[in-house]
Formats: structure tokens, sequence, C-alpha cells
């Protein structure tokens, strides 16, 4: 297993954050230890993130597993790695998932079975997660094809997107084990020496655990919070009457209560502090964009027609589902504060500043 180098490099100070590790970071099938216990695996993921973290804990016979990553043959590589190496002997004793997305519960099912070791989530994610797995329509359902119709998607984005299928989230995850353990906002888990309190946000996903070991100053973030980046905070088509980024704003606010000055090891990024700083940029940089919103609704607007008030860069067919989302949840947050009402006509959805 690789330690941190006797010579590190200078930390690196950037927009109120530091990185004390200065960049080091695990590579293919290799594990840092970050802190007494408490060790990090990266692993390569498709798409603009690159990466996904995940960590292990030491856990008396063996170690609890925090995210996993994505159901890819590289990321299984790499696990096959970590264990006949760095890890070799060492048993899973638990996988916790701190939400259900692919690139962090992708090979939960996988290293559950190879392991014999339970599945730890809240209920929410575990839920949300078995609901996607178990919906195996191949064709895009019609409430769907409205959805997207009525934020605004024109014909070849649509026949684009519906080429692909519906059931593409259990194409990429492995199979669930049947239960599971239920963690809760509050809760307290004993892994190893380490006392880790469960913190809840919601927002980029329904019921996100984060684990906190206020004793050494550690923050396990998942993607509750990310350091250069802001995770993605969809409205979709399963709760279209949510308001997702006033829970966003509510967890921001939650997470503030915790300890400044936390080591952040996020699902994405590298290790950091300065977590208060991020907390009120990701705030700030969503409270602008609605105000700037607002105004841009002086006139009717679909959802895609918000995209260049929202993002700083072109999006393209790969990106669409993630930016109308994000830009649904915003026109929907304008609602909630009633700055902005919707009309329909002809199935597609108008919002202007009320």
């Amino acid at each position: 297993m690789a330690t941190l180098p006797d010579t590190m490099p200078a930390p690196i100070c950037h927009k109120g954050l530091t990185y004390p590790l200065g960049g080091v970071e695990p590579g293919h099938g290799d594990v840092f230890q970050i802190a007494p216990g408490i060790d990090w695996v990266r692993l390569t993921i498709p798409g603009p993130l690159r990466h996904v973290n995940c960590w292990l804990l030491a856990d008396g016979e063996g170690d609890a597993l925090v995210d996993t990553g994505m159901n890819t043959p590289e990321a299984r590589d790499a696990w096959t790695a970590v264990f006949a190496g760095p890890k070799s002997g060492v048993r899973v004793t638990r996988l916790i998932g701190t939400h259900f997305h692919p690139d962090h519960i992708g090979l939960a099912g996988w290293i559950c079975d190879r392991h014999a070791a339970p599945l730890v989530m809240t209920r929410g994610e575990w839920l949300t997660a078995r609901m996607l797995a178990a919906d195996a329509r191949d064709a895009v359902p019609d409430e769907m094809l409205a959805f997207w119709r009525g934020a605004g998607w024109d014909d070849a984005q649509i026949a684009h997107a519906a080429a692909k299928g519906w059931a593409g989230f259990r194409r990429i995850i492995t199979q669930l084990p049947l239960s599971y353990d239920r963690l809760q906002d509050g809760d307290r888990l004993e892994i190893g020496d380490r006392q880790w309190q469960i913190v809840t946000g919601s927002g980029h996903s329904v019921e996100h655990a984060c684990l906190v070991d206020e004793t050494d100053g550690i923050l396990i973030a998942g993607d509750q919070v990310l350091p250069r980046i802001s995770p993605n905070v969809s409205l979709g088509v399963t709760e279209p009457g949510a308001d997702p980024l006033g829970e966003w704003f509510a967890s921001i606010a939650k997470l503030k209560t915790l300890p400044h000055d936390l080591l952040v090891l996020p699902g994405h990024g590298d290790p950091f502090t300065g977590l208060h700083t991020r907390l009120d940029a990701m705030d700030r940089e969503h409270r602008e964009r609605l105000d700037e919103l607002a105004i841009f609704l002086a006139e009717p607007r679909r959802a895609t027609d918000c995209f260049s008030r929202l993002f700083r860069r072109a999006i393209g067919p790969d990106m669409l589902g993630m930016a109308t989302g994000e830009a649904l949840a915003h026109l929907r947050r304008l609602e909630v504060e009633r700055r902005a009402v919707r009309e329909i006509v002809d199935g597609v959805w108008w919002w202007r500043a009320d």
C-alpha cells in the first residue's frame, strides 16, 4: 500500500480552498493512506468528471468501503489489482453507498457478493436505486417524451435520446443485494477506532449520506460538496413538482453547522480544507444564476432557452439531459419564490417573470 511521500509537494491554495496533498493522487490499482485507517482509491469513469474517489476505512478484521465506482471493466480491473496487491487478504466488511448514482454504487452488487458484505445506504437512495433497476422497459415511456418536449427539445433531440432506449440504469450497475442496512440522519457508525456521524443532504440526490468524524476533523462528502464544480441539481420526470434547488440550499445551510476546518474527502476532485468557503461559493453561484435567470424571463422562455444564462459552455447531446434537469430546477425554484410563472402551449412549457 502506498503512503504519502516523505517529501510532499507544497499545498495548493485556490479560491479560498487549500489542497494539502499538493496534487498527489493514487494511480490505477493503488491505495494511498490519507490518515491512519483511511485509504484512498481513485477510479477512472467515462465522461467529463474523469474519476471518482472511494475510501477504505479500517474496520476491525477488514475495511469498510465507501462508494465503488462505475460498473466498467477498467474499474473491475482496478479493484482486482487493489485486492490482489496493496489490500491482499483484506475483506470488505460493509459497503457504504453515499448515494444511488452509478459512479458511486455501480459495483456495489459485485463487491458485496465477492466479500459477503452488507450494503449500507439511506432508505431514499436505496429505494431510488431499486426503482430504477427494476424498471425494465426497453422503450422510452410516453411521459418521458412529453417531459423532453415540454422542456423545449426538438424532434431530432428527442429521437437521439429515444434511440438509446430506457432501461439504462440497470445496464450500468451490477445487481444489487436484496437487502440493505439503513442509514439515517444523525446515526453514529462505529468503524474501527472511529465514530462517524451521518449527515444527510438532498438536491443532488434524494437522501445523500455524508460521514463526519469530528474528533479527527474529517468529512467524507460524496457529491454533496465538491471542490471545483457544483454538483448537478436537477428536476426530473419522477417528481416534476419537487424543488431540488430549494432542498440543495437547505442542505448547504445544514452542512455549514459542521466545523469549518474539516478535511473534506469529496467524491470527485482532491481532498481539501475550507468547507464553509466552498459551501458559500456554491450557494452564491446558484443564487446569482437565479437572479440572472429571473431577468432573462422578461420574455417567455423554455428550459432549453435558458442554457446560455446558466452554463458557460455549449451543451451537446451528451450533456443535454443533465443541462435540462438543471435548468428546470432553477425555473422551478423561481416558481416557488413567486418570481416566475409557467404556461403550457401545445405541450411546451414557457416561463416568464412574475
